[in-house]
């Protein structure tokens, strides 16, 4: 979906790597929540001894994590590309 809504991001001013850190973000906390959560059936079958809902139990501090992450970035979004603007310079040079 990306290279789909890419240009209307681009087009509405968005930064285009804050979108990009969100994004990946947002994607981890799909691969470790359920119900898709392909982390977590990896995990039970890593270590079948332990029940299914303790791995899910489990990933919840994360989940939590990235959450206030996410809402930190949108809050505050200089945090995502403050160590991109260090490297290559402030967006107005890119």
């Amino acid at each position: 979906t990306a290279p789909i809504i890419l240009p209307p991001l681009r087009a509405a001013g968005f930064d285009i790597i804050w979108f990009g850190v969100v994004m990946t973000i947002v994607m981890e906390m799909g691969l470790i929540h359920p119900p898709v959560g392909l982390n977590i059936f990896v995990i039970r079958n890593v270590a079948p001894d332990i029940p299914l809902s303790e791995v899910i139990w489990g990933t919840l501090p994360f989940v939590l994590l990235m959450f206030f992450a996410v809402l930190l970035l949108c809050v505050f979004p200089g945090i995502s590309t403050w160590l991109p603007d260090l490297v290559m310079g402030p967006e107005s040079v890119r």
